[in-house]
């Protein structure tokens, strides 16, 4: 087929969506495919393309910190007129199949799935409407407790917002800092401490903080008030942290992320080394298939279907009871990435990886089938 792959965007996570991009034409070019990167957000947005079996594909490597988003309006715009009209959305609409290998911002939060369902434009992964039920934790959460996925108590903060309670004290007498007071619900948590304070809606680990005091989070709420995000504070959980790809109708064998760091940030998950990700996870056969069946569970919660992959993570508490901290509907696919490794433990090369989440895609790709030339970009 000819397929156009999506990588690089606006978000946190541009870095590791480029280095996405080349491990999945490398495995699409190996099967066969033709190929074209196309990242919509850059001035040159096509830096590969047509590609055919034998050709060669540069690498990406993902750094140890986010890219600066300085420049994130100016790559929204790009995105927004590349994927609206003109040479890349012909060549879009001119291929079988578009890849999705963005991750957080608008590639995954459903814009992209919308934009190209709009345009009628065939895609890997999940539909606008399931991504976006995924993307903000605050209503994921809600939907996955009310599925019978465990889940923690969490609060919702913007901080500086003004929006506060009747009295601002935290618990046991204080006020807690910041520009504005803060909720109630927030103090209580921290004054039971530790809490994990992150952002509602993002991906990778980007800006996950563990919270110990009310100072601490004072400073947490400094560095995130001039984005305007706003942060979802839940307990810390002290137990092990495993995750499950689901794929299709499949659910991986589980891996379990053994941490060195309090948290599973952006800069262990991407650095080979930082962390011991070990698949199959080192678990009891009965505990393995409840992780398994939750995350089915949460991937259908959601709206994922049959045509569609998720990966659903999971941390523990201290009784060893493992709750939901998020699913992702577009998880990365670096070569060091989770679900890779996931499909390894079930035996699957990485090319057979890709090839399977390409296949879920067939009946929306039979639909679309077209003979005419690639466009030229």
């Amino acid at each position: 087929m000819r397929v156009v792959i999506l990588c690089g965007g606006e978000s946190p996570e541009r870095d590791v969506s480029l280095a996405s991009g080349p491990p999945v034409a490398r495995a699409l070019l190996e099967r066969g495919h033709e190929v074209v990167l196309v990242d919509p957000a850059a001035a040159e947005p096509v830096p590969a393309g047509p590609l055919r079996p034998g050709d060669a594909v540069d690498g990406f490597v993902v750094a140890k910190e986010p890219p600066s988003l300085a420049e994130r309006q100016q790559w929204r715009r790009r995105m927004h007129a590349s994927l609206t009209g003109g040479p890349v959305l012909e060549l879009l609409r001119g291929a079988d199949v578009v890849f999705l290998a963005l991750h957080g911002g608008w590639g995954e939060d459903g814009h992209v799935q919308a934009l190209l369902e709009m345009a009628g434009v065939p895609f890997t992964g999940a539909d606008s409407a399931a991504c976006s039920a995924a993307w903000h934790k605050g209503r994921a959460q809600a939907l996955l407790g009310a599925a019978g996925v465990p889940v923690v108590e969490r609060e919702l903060w913007r901080p500086g917002d003004g929006q506060v309670p009747r009295d601002g004290q935290a618990p046991g007498g204080g006020r807690m800092p910041g520009d504005g007071e803060v909720p109630e619900g927030v103090a209580r948590l921290v004054a039971a401490g530790p809490v994990v304070a992150k952002p509602v809606a993002d991906g990778s680990s980007v800006s996950v903080y563990r919270v110990d005091s009310p100072s601490q989070l004072a400073r947490v709420a400094a560095d995130v008030r001039a984005s305007g995000a706003e942060l979802m504070v839940e307990p810390f959980l002290p137990g092990r942290e495993f995750t499950v790809a689901v794929v299709g109708d499949e659910a991986l064998p589980v891996v379990e992320i053994e941490l060195t760091t309090p948290v599973f940030d952006y800069a262990a998950k991407y650095q080979p080394g930082a962390v011991n990700e070990v698949c199959p996870a080192r678990i009891a056969p009965d505990f393995a298939s409840r992780l398994q069946e939750l995350a089915r569970r949460a991937h259908r919660a959601l709206g994922f279907g049959d045509d569609s992959y998720s990966r659903t993570d999971f941390r523990c508490d201290a009784r060893g009871e493992p709750m939901c901290l998020e699913v992702n509907a577009l998880p990365g696919l670096t070569t060091t990435s989770l679900l890779p490794l996931a499909a390894t433990g079930a035996g699957w090369t990485y090319p057979d990886l890709i090839e399977r989440l390409l296949g879920l895609a067939s009946h929306r790709v039979a639909e679309h089938r077209v003979t005419r030339p690639w466009p030229a970009v």
